[in-house]
């Protein structure tokens, strides 16, 4: 997201190609008035993102009379970007056009305990897959974007000590990828990419969402002011390591006794009852299971409790609760203890929904991010100066 304050890029190509695409302008007069710049200034500026395929022209725009202009548009066939949620037990992987449009995808188990280098080799036969399914060549892939169940350090794409994923503790994703498909790789942390995906779908306007996640562990994203919050070292929303319950003999995954994942998320819960993970048990409360219920109904408690907190902290507009336990009984327990925990000025405007999106949220978070990279004014810049030099 650009701010005034980044005025070194307000007049360059790459910043015209911004105010387009993000719907700011659609004609060279109105790029004209928000940049100051000159009519040919501006025209020349076209003119290299039309040649380089960024900038295309359609139609005619509303005009007080004479000749009218022509309407700009952000070319959404300039490319594809190819986006894979991985979780613990399941992935979702997808082709997408630059408008967002789906053009092939696919869901299927996995399981992200069997290492990096078998994971991240079948993700690229499914990104293969999905491109021959949808009639596209690994040439027009623009950017990868790919979400893990694990703390991601976002500007390298490393994954650092990820309680639920043996083998992965500093493995460069991002750098593996790129080696294979040389284009640039996003990496981020599942519930980042699903809140993201949530914000720029259903809740554009919203100038603070949270989201978590219940499904194998616990986890939350943040999205405030329009961009995720990650914290210094990829590690803000971790709340499934928030100790809930001090005298609990419970061993979470990343080795502490009494951690809101050791006795709230579905592992735990499936470890309760006769189930084989959190997908069994949620089949388990929807089948009116008296226990399942129970047991549901007391991890949303304990999972309020501690959002009790986060709202405190954050003051949201918009709380999504997503993942395989998004179920009425878990999100009763939730607003059960939260409305009594936070202070009512913290929840008086606040939204507490179950995500409409599942588990397609994470790969529309992951599409807007690589989009949002890829296409920002310096990367756009950046390649006009190598295209200018070829």
């Amino acid at each position: 997201m650009l701010t005034k304050a980044d005025s070194s890029v307000h007049q360059s190509a790459g910043y015209l190609l911004w105010l387009v695409r993000t719907g700011r302008a659609n004609s060279r007069a109105e790029l004209q008035d928000l940049t100051g710049l000159a009519r040919s200034t501006v025209g020349h500026r076209l003119d290299a993102l039309r040649t380089a395929g960024f900038l295309r022209t359609d139609g005619v725009h509303a005009s007080g009379g004479g000749r009218p202009p022509a309407r700009l548009e952000f070319n959404n066939d300039h490319g594809l970007v190819l986006a894979a949620d991985l979780g613990a037990t399941h992935a979702r992987v997808a082709v997408f056009d630059l408008a967002g449009a789906v053009l092939a995808e696919t869901a299927a188990p996995l399981r992200i305990a069997d290492g990096p280098d078998q994971i991240l080799t079948w993700t690229s036969e499914q990104f293969h897959a999905l491109l021959s399914e949808a009639g596209r060549d690994a040439a027009q892939v623009r950017g990868i974007g790919v979400g893990v169940p694990g703390p991601v350090e976002f500007n390298t794409g490393v994954v650092h000590q990820p309680p639920i994923m043996p083998g992965w503790d500093g493995y460069p994703i991002a750098e593996h990828l790129r080696a294979k498909w040389r284009v640039p790789v996003i990496v981020d942390n599942d519930a980042n990419v699903m809140a993201f995906g949530e914000y720029v779908t259903q809740y554009p306007d919203c100038p603070s969402l949270v989201l978590v996640k219940i499904a194998t562990g616990i986890g939350a994203g943040l999205v405030l002011e329009g961009a995720v919050y990650r914290g210094i070292d990829g590690g803000a929303g971790d709340i499934g390591h928030v100790r809930v319950d001090a005298s609990s003999e419970a061993r979470c995954m990343c080795g502490a006794l009494g951690c809101l994942a050791a006795l709230a998320s579905g592992t735990a819960l499936a470890q309760r009852l006769p189930a084989a993970g959190s997908r069994e048990f949620v089949e388990l409360v929807r089948a009116g299971n008296p226990n399942a219920v129970e047991l549901a109904r007391q991890a949303g408690r304990l999972v309020g409790e501690v959002l009790s907190t986060v709202v405190c902290l954050v003051n949201p507009q918009v709380l999504v609760i997503a993942g395989d336990l998004a179920e009425t009984q878990f999100v009763a327990g939730v607003r059960e203890v939260l409305y009594q925990r936070a202070l009512p000025r913290a929840t008086r405007n606040l939204d507490v929904v179950t995500s409409d999106l599942g588990d397609r949220a994470g790969v529309l978070g992951l599409r807007a991010m690589v989009v949002e990279s890829v296409y920002a004014p310096a990367a756009v810049d950046r390649e006009l100066e190598r295209l200018a030099t070829e």
